[in-house]
């Protein structure tokens, strides 16, 4: 939903699972290092248990800001990424999107 939501609003998104080639038409990578393009922000969907193995992958991949979607919410894996100049938001993409929040 999030990434319909996306392209729906001029939004490229770059889906990242290890499990499928593409997501409703748009390639997907199987992790954060595939990805060949510089990265604005990435919107977290995967429980904190998951997430904390994703840590040094998300601090390399240098986004401007991570979102955490509800579920998702790290407090370690945040400070980790606040300390390396990351901005967090814990929020929900698809509220951001609809709100026009989603750049602010």
């Amino acid at each position: 939903m999030a990434q319909l939501a996306l392209l729906e609003q001029g939004h490229t998104p770059v889906p990242v699972n290890p499990r499928y080639e593409e997501i409703d038409g748009v390639r997907c990578y199987p992790d954060l290092r595939s990805i060949p393009v510089t990265i604005d922000t990435i919107t977290v969907y995967v429980r904190p248990v998951i997430l904390t193995t994703m840590t040094e992958d998300l601090i390399q991949a240098r986004p401007g800001r991570v979102i955490f979607n509800p579920g998702s919410e790290s407090r370690e894996v945040s400070a980790r990424l606040e300390a390396e100049g990351i901005s967090v938001r814990n929020a929900c993409t698809l509220v951001l999107l609809s709100t026009s929040s989603f750049s602010s």
